[in-house]
């Protein structure tokens, strides 16, 4: 069990009874920091999130820090019951259910967004669209900007299996929005254009995403950000109707998926306890692109979490260092390697 340390409390015995001196007269023992824990949950961008934070706490302000495992659930126990202190990626729209009476009971505090564009929705590569003079591709398809348009390029996207139709690659089954995808292209028409092609999995989905721009084909279908796909590849999200409440709660779906807060959530006793770092990690703010930009980097130079938080911290210094003092940002500078 955690206990609160660094309250010293010098007490005097006089004949008028007892006499609390205030700290600033008195000597008091070396205020020790507890270690701040984060809930590491099981997918690279949290745990890259976590080192970088974890980096600058250690090096910057002087904890200790612990990395604890843990899916969704089990790290929302944690962070209710004081377990974690952090978790650096709370996809809060995805877990209301888990979000909100953790916040309304007062066990968590919400610090804000971790970044606020984290992205979904349905993309071509850029190259169609401006074509890309240094890899000698054309555009093919110069005015397409909205779904509206897809039905006129469809053969451009033409299904290998069923070329009757184009081919839309559609995400993993069991995902609801492989659900919601789908009832998308019956929404906009586009069932009758284009085949619903379901990938068995994330690496089907990203691989075929992959190996059409490898050789410079069109590919439309869907997928979502921060991930290293979009850090390593030009891509163009076909524009949508604006989000729409209604159509959600319709389940017709004719819009583009809604807004997903990313923030940043600590146990409240952090309050108290560790001011100077909910001070920073109210401050922490980055964007899509940076996370893509550092999953890229793993996925290219097969780096570990702590690798690719270095990466960050060094590569994007500009970023990081607007989150904290010139002295913090001295030291965490000084230990880099």
């Amino acid at each position: 069990m955690r206990t609160r340390r660094g309250l010293c409390i010098r007490i005097l015995l006089v004949t008028t009874g007892l006499l609390l001196i205030p700290l600033s007269l008195v000597g008091c023992a070396t205020v020790e920091k507890q270690p701040i824990v984060f809930g590491d949950l099981s997918w690279d961008s949290a745990q890259v999130h976590n080192r970088i934070a974890g980096l600058i706490l250690e090096h910057g302000y002087g904890y200790e820090v612990d990395y604890i495992p843990g899916d969704t659930a089990a790290i929302w126990t944690g962070l209710r019951h004081g377990d974690v202190d952090v978790n650096m990626e709370s996809w809060t729209e995805n877990i209301l259910d888990i979000y909100t009476p953790a916040i309304e009971s007062g066990d968590c505090v919400d610090l804000g967004p971790n970044y606020p564009d984290s992205g979904q929705g349905w993309l071509v590569p850029t190259y169609i669209i401006e074509g890309d003079a240094e890899r000698g591709i054309e555009a093919v398809a110069p005015d397409l900007k909205t779904i509206d348009d897809m039905p006129e390029y469809w053969e451009l996207f033409k299904d290998p299996e069923l070329p009757d139709k184009g081919r839309f690659h559609n995400s993993i089954p069991g995902w609801k929005c492989t659900e919601i995808n789908s009832l998308k292209l019956q929404a906009y028409g586009l069932d009758e254009y284009y085949n619903d092609f379901i990938c068995g999995s994330d690496a089907a989905l990203s691989g075929s995403m992959f190996a059409a721009y490898e050789k410079g084909e069109p590919w439309f279908g869907y997928y979502w950000e921060p991930t290293w796909v979009l850090g390593m590849m030009d891509m163009t999200y076909v524009e949508e109707p604006a989000f729409d409440q209604a159509e959600w709660d319709a389940e017709t779906y004719a819009c583009a998926f809604g807004p997903t807060q990313v923030n940043v959530i600590v146990n409240s006793s952090l309050l108290e306890r560790a001011p100077d770092a909910v001070e920073f990690l109210t401050s922490y703010d980055t964007a899509s692109a940076h996370t893509n930009k550092v999953l890229a980097y793993m996925q290219q130079n097969e780096a570990d979490t702590m690798a690719a938080a270095i990466y960050f911290l060094q590569d994007f210094e500009s970023v990081w260092t607007k989150w904290v003092s010139s002295d913090v940002a001295s030291k965490v500078k000084a230990a880099l390697p």
